[in-house]
């Protein structure tokens, strides 16, 4: 058995940290995730830089790695778009595979996006639209799919219906976002099998808020997720969501599948290269937990130490 895992840490990760990386160096973070085996790497976002000024340069960060005759052919470096605006810099970067966002609540959404839900559907369709026509994926997510900070509980409805939009429109693959960490295991299954009847791959973006995220990662592939999305060290975050604290870590969660029987086609130990090497950039711990404990049995060298 196998599943995809996306990096989200360039994009995600970094988005709501104090410490703004520059786009070198991002694009730096891009080539060693990919160095490591991480065949799908959210790079960055196209978003208004006064909002979210981590994720400013973007098209730089997206020209450094298609000019980079070292890197991989097979790693897909993706970019998040919110808005029609958005979409056009990424296609006029060259992003050949795009990541949009609807959100399951309207407060949400305005706080967010400043557009109401219908409005970001319809932005949606039109995404996909012009996307595929360029001949790029587009992967869909429904953001807060669980919990809303504002709203509360989220109507698993108002989720299937909003994904049934998406995949209506073309999506070529279905996300499900616990943005804010409050998911449980059994509404990562329930969500997951009413997808299951679009015929279109299903995934899950996954925070750790609350100590849930791994024991939802695994539920979700018994319920047929076949992507997940993690961020190198466990960084992560929305700006525009109180106490949304980091994603899941890649490296954990690697270490965890692997350990299940679960192929990533990911070097552990890689990982953890990448995530030592990402904390003193930061200037702050990293929350992930394998980088700091190693893997076990411990290789020699950590032994040694």
């Amino acid at each position: 058995m196998s599943v995809r895992i996306c990096d989200v840490g360039p994009r995600d990760g970094l988005q709501n940290h104090p410490t703004a990386l520059t786009p070198a160096q991002r694009a730096e973070l891009c080539r060693r995730l990919a160095g490591a085996g991480v065949r799908h790497v959210e790079a960055v976002s196209f978003v208004r830089e006064d909002r979210v000024p981590q994720m400013a340069g973007a098209e730089t960060v997206v020209g450094e790695l298609a000019a980079d005759p070292g890197l991989d052919a097979g790693t897909t470096f993706s970019a998040l778009v919110l808005n029609a605006r958005g979409y056009a810099r990424a296609e006029a970067a060259g992003v050949r595979e795009i990541h949009l966002a609807v959100m399951a609540t309207e407060a949400f959404s305005m706080r967010n996006c400043n557009a109401t839900v219908e409005q970001c559907l319809r932005d949606a369709a039109e995404i996909v639209e012009r996307a595929h026509a360029a001949g790029a994926r587009v992967a869909a997510t429904v953001s807060v799919a669980f919990g809303c900070p504002f709203e509360g509980r989220v109507d698993p409805r108002a989720v299937v219906a909003i994904a049934e939009r998406l995949a209506a429109a073309g999506a070529d693959e279905l996300m499900l976002a616990d943005t804010i960490g409050c998911a449980m295991p059994h509404q990562v299954a329930e969500l997951l099998d009413a997808l299951g009847e679009l015929g279109v791959p299903r995934g899950v973006h996954l925070h750790n808020t609350r100590n849930a995220g791994y024991a939802n990662a695994l539920r979700a592939i018994e319920h047929g997720a076949t992507i997940l999305e993690a961020s190198i060290g466990g960084l992560g975050g929305c700006p525009f969501a109180p106490n949304a604290t980091g994603n899941v870590a890649t490296e954990d969660l690697v270490d965890l599948l692997h350990g299940e029987g679960v192929e990533t086609g990911i070097d552990v130990e890689a990982l953890i290269a990448v995530a030592a090497w990402l904390e003193p950039l930061l200037g702050t711990p990293l929350p992930g937990y394998l980088h700091r404990a190693g893997t076990f049995p411990a290789t020699p060298e950590r032994r040694a130490a």
